[in-house]
């Protein structure tokens, strides 16, 4: 099979033909459709995660066929589609994984992290740890739901029955959760990089009240601010939005340095928190959810996987940005 193959971090990826892998009993083999990329990817490339398993084949956003079981695999059919995240497994028995906080467990493993993930041919994943996707929706448009979308649907459960929310960074993440925050009747208030008008113009052309640079004061108060772009600076100009009793969600797995600000941005109850990974239950809610999604999607041939990191680095492109093999539809 066909993979981009990281050997060494700092270093472009590396086209290599390797053997297709062979499941263990409790995992399944999926020949992958597409790939979406996503900001951690990059994190993993200039090694901001700490000790990646080097080798290793990146990618956890992967919508793929099921094309053979493990012996102790239940639940799954050949042919079915299923599609892989960034958690791969966890303890099961820890304090966390007992009281529904699988992602905090110290065990867990991490999809293109710690094993192989979607930018090849075919993985092997954890199957109670994959989820059932449809066979009608395009692969492309669900590939971006499986971290973009799930890590902001957690987010925003995060901001409880905020109606007024502003999204700092507007990427993949934001993109679609914009779509579900204005379907749930919220006003979204949308931050680009300073002077981005086309991104602005993006966000209001999905529903965003507003839109603006992320150096900017929105004309309105929020109610809790959502923050997907890695950037340690934008949390207290994330502080000076929100009203009293306010949020400000960190919603990314790496971020540079909080520099410091006055107490009297935090005072009035304002609090900031982060979101770590998610788990399984996040992706059911999420794909149950009966909100139509329309993810604004560019697609790059596997080949090509480090063209398309670089322009997910640099914000080039709009939306999301997937990776397809020869078994994409």
């Amino acid at each position: 099979m066909k993979a981009m193959v990281l050997t060494q971090i700092h270093n472009p990826l590396i086209l290599k033909d390797l053997p297709i892998p062979t499941p263990l009993p409790e995992q399944l083999l999926l020949k992958v459709e597409v790939c979406a990329l996503c900001r951690t990817d990059l994190h993993v490339v200039d090694g901001e995660l700490p000790e990646p398993v080097l080798p290793i084949i990146p990618g956890h956003q992967i919508v793929a066929e099921v094309v053979a079981i493990g012996e102790k695999v239940t639940g799954w059919q050949m042919g079915d589609r299923a599609g892989v995240a960034w958690l791969q497994g966890a303890c099961g028995k820890c304090e966390f994984c007992t009281t529904g906080r699988e992602n905090l467990c110290d065990q867990a493993i991490y999809t293109g992290y710690h094993v192989n993930g979607g930018y090849a041919e075919y993985c092997v994943a954890h199957a109670a740890f994959c989820f059932h996707l449809p066979k009608s929706a395009d692969a492309a448009y669900l590939a971006p739901c499986l971290c973009g979308g799930l890590i902001g649907f957690r987010a925003l459960r995060f901001a409880g029955n905020a109606k007024t929310l502003g999204f700092y960074g507007f990427g993949s993440s934001a993109h679609l959760l914009t779509q579900i925050a204005v379907a749930l009747g919220k006003k979204v208030y949308a931050f680009t990089r300073p002077g981005d008008k086309k991104g602005q113009i993006f966000a209001k052309d999905l529903g965003a009240a507003w839109a603006g640079g992320s150096d900017e004061i929105p004309p309105d108060k929020l109610e809790a601010a959502l923050i997907f772009a890695p950037v340690g600076e934008l949390v207290p100009q994330a502080l000076k939005a929100v009203k009293k009793g306010g949020k400000v969600i960190c919603a990314g797995i790496h971020m540079s340095d909080i520099p410091s600000f006055p107490y009297e941005l935090l005072w009035e109850e304002r609090s900031i928190q982060s979101v770590s990974n998610l788990t399984r239950q996040d992706g059911i809610d999420f794909f149950n959810l009966q909100i139509p999604l329309h993810p604004q999607v560019t697609l790059y041939p596997l080949e090509e996987a480090n063209q398309a990191l670089e322009d997910l680095r640099h914000g080039r492109v709009e939306g999301s940005l997937v990776l397809k093999t020869q078994f994409a539809p």
